[in-house]
């Protein structure tokens, strides 16, 4: 029997949410714990990877699992703005003309292959994105509350992909990938047929607004002022010398400790350590940061960035 929506949301209902995610993401605990707290810090979470190792299927498990409205628009080369945000139609009936709403009207949009879209369309997100409303048609129509976009990316090296703009990357608090399985988790999805013909029968484990409750005890976890010294030293080690084009801005700077946040209510945590804010930094860094070369900062820039910045 499926567990009962909470109606009275606790750290036990983060952990049934990433036991039940587990059992259809498999072996990738980091992963899903990451893009759990990209929600609760009320960010939007970039999943970039190669196709089949199921990005996908993690922003749809999450949805279920949190109870959120969900839909889902393929991106392509011929897509419009208009495809996301809706259109006005003429009735014929009244005589006027009548609104008819795009899947951005959901609590979760699923962004699915984002970067094979021209930058007008992908454009088209921006707006909503930073503000939680559309200006199509010259009114402005408010989103659901809470309102997500979890996009998948293909590699920029994929025959037919367009680059996203900094400007929309900087919307995303997290850009994680999901990877290769490990050998263990393969063999179990090889004897199983995969795992997702198991999401229609995900049931909701929150009850509808309780979500809300869990994003303000995860943005209440205390930081000290030692761990803000730290997260600042960090940031500005960014911005010197040459190793990055440009530094993290304040915006990312607020981004990391909202994660970092999460990361440590996550873990049942009342109080911010620097380990928190390591774990989630490369999250919140790496499609951020460019290199001289132009290239996006990878792994080992991250780590580097870490090893440079003693812990006070």
């Amino acid at each position: 029997m499926p567990a009962k929506p909470s109606t009275t949301p606790t750290r036990s209902a983060i952990a049934g949410i990433l036991a039940a995610a587990n059992t259809v993401i498999l072996g990738k605990q980091a992963q899903i714990r990451l893009a759990l707290c990209c929600l609760l810090a009320k960010g939007h979470l970039l999943i970039e990877d190669l196709p089949g190792v199921g990005k996908t299927t993690l922003a749809h498990t999450l949805a279920r699992l949190l109870g959120f409205h969900f839909a889902r628009v393929q991106f392509t080369s011929d897509m419009l703005p208009a495809d996301i945000l809706g259109v006005s139609v003429f009735d014929r009936e009244s005589g006027n003309f009548r609104f008819l709403s795009g899947p951005v009207f959901s609590q979760v949009l699923l962004a699915d292959e984002i970067n094979r879209a021209t930058p007008k369309t992908q454009s088209a997100l921006l707006e909503a994105m930073e503000e939680g409303q559309v200006t199509t048609e010259g009114e402005t129509r408010t989103l659901p509350r809470p309102f997500f976009v979890i996009a998948t990316q293909n590699p920029s090296s994929q025959i037919g992909t367009f680059p996203l703009p900094e400007s929309q990357l900087d919307r995303f608090l997290l850009r994680i990938e999901l990877g290769y399985p490990d050998r263990a988790a393969e063999r179990s999805l090889l004897e199983s047929g995969g795992r997702r013909e198991q999401l229609p029968s995900l049931a909701a484990r929150l009850a509808p607004g309780a979500f809300a409750a869990l994003q303000n005890e995860a943005a209440a976890v205390h930081a000290s002022p030692a761990l803000l010294d730290y997260l600042q030293a960090l940031v500005e080690t960014t911005r010197e010398g040459e190793r990055f084009v440009h530094g993290l801005s304040p915006r990312a700077a607020l981004s990391l400790l909202a994660a970092a946040r999460a990361w440590a209510f996550c873990g049942g945590r009342t109080m911010v350590l620097p380990e928190d804010v390591q774990a989630v930094l490369p999250a919140v860094a790496r499609h951020r940061l460019r290199l001289p070369s132009g290239d996006q900062a990878d792994a080992e820039d991250i780590a580097a960035l870490i090893r440079s910045v003693p812990v006070t």
